[in-house]
């Protein structure tokens, strides 16, 4: 298997740290912006959408990072990243999405700006700083129900791409509101194996 993106992205980073929990040697190339533009023809081939990362498993294609942790879990069995029991997999499911969607669209004015340095105003950025905190308050207060994971007392796939997203938070130039349940929970984390590579390695 072979993995097409540039360590820096935190999409790559998820897919390759799910790898590491995995055992699994997932080689990598380089894609994205410094290396070769996924606006190439070649790669376009494999994702229409231009986005890094892709994985290629013999003939088999896939984009769309929570979907390739989710299909690495699936075909090495691991039920206790990804349950198979439908109700324990579905809240599992529901914090991917939710961290796909509704965490990443309220970050991603401010990230971009203060980080990546894409223009926007102030107004914008302080609203997007504001709706970062109010997503990472509500993953907090899930956190403090469970005591533990972020769908329940094991470890699965939401924790490994909500762990990138909040080791994001964490690093940003914002000012942030007090988390503890968040801050214990990524102390857990960090003894998870891939976590020194993939999450706590200084990258955004």
């Amino acid at each position: 298997m072979k993995l097409l993106g540039r360590l820096p992205s935190i999409n790559v980073r998820k897919v390759m740290w799910t790898a590491a929990q995995l055992g699994l040697n997932l080689a990598r190339e380089d894609w994205g912006p410094g290396f070769r533009s996924p606006k190439e023809p070649e790669y376009l081939a494999l994702n229409p959408n231009g986005l890094i990362p892709v994985l290629i498993d013999g003939d088999f294609v896939l984009w769309e990072s929570n979907s390739i942790c989710r299909y690495l879990a699936n075909r090495q069995g691991a039920t206790a990243l990804l349950p198979d029991e439908p109700q324990a997999r579905a809240r599992v499911e529901q914090w991917m999405d939710w961290q796909a969607g509704e965490l990443n669209n309220s970050w991603r004015v401010a990230f971009m700006a203060l980080v990546r340095g894409q223009p926007a105003t102030p107004e914008a950025i302080e609203a997007s700083v504001a709706s970062w905190n109010r997503h990472m308050a509500m993953l907090d207060g899930q956190l403090a129900r469970t005591g533990a994971f972020v769908a329940g007392a094991g470890f699965t796939l939401a924790d490994v791409v909500l762990g990138l997203s909040a080791q994001r938070w964490k690093n940003a130039p914002i000012e942030r509101v007090g988390l503890p349940a968040v801050d214990a929970w990524l102390e857990r984390l960090s003894t998870q194996p891939g976590f020194a590579d993939y999450v706590g390695n200084g990258m955004p």
